[in-house]
């Protein structure tokens, strides 16, 4: 008798094949997101702080803060940062960007918006271009 196929053990054993190199490459693969994720974040950092910077070069050293423009002031680095939208205020990639912007200077921070899922990293960028880069904590519930 000839038989084709596969029998069910032989079947059985791919499958725990295929679940064993999953259950490897599944955590690998977040964690290769999360790297992404911050290192995006301090990318768009950088692009916002160095558009701030270019604005106050060209305003007489005055930073964007939205006295006498308008729209927000934010508005203003988006228009100095072609490459990066308009973060300030917003949630993409896994992090949230707040923007506190003043005439004598800026603060910029990255905080995930899910510790330890999206993102690893609380990031702030600050007048001058200081990057301060910190392990993020998840807040206790």
């Amino acid at each position: 008798m000839n038989r084709k196929g596969f029998t069910l053990v032989e079947i059985m054993i791919v499958v725990a094949i295929i679940a064993l190199l999953a259950a490897i490459a599944i955590p690998n693969l977040l964690s290769a997101r999360m790297t992404a994720n911050d290192t995006a974040a301090k990318a768009n950092l950088r692009t916002l702080s160095t558009a701030a910077e270019t604005y106050a070069s060209a305003n007489n050293g005055n930073y964007p803060n939205g006295v006498g423009v308008v729209g927000p002031p934010a508005t203003l680095l988006t228009a100095y940062a072609a490459s990066a939208p308009n973060l300030c205020g917003q949630s993409t990639g896994g992090y949230t960007y707040t923007c506190t912007l003043a005439a004598g200077g800026y603060t910029i921070a990255a905080v995930p918006v899910t510790v330890g899922s999206t993102g690893t990293r609380s990031l702030s960028i600050s007048t001058g271009g200081v990057l301060t880069d910190a392990v993020a904590v998840a807040p206790e519930e």
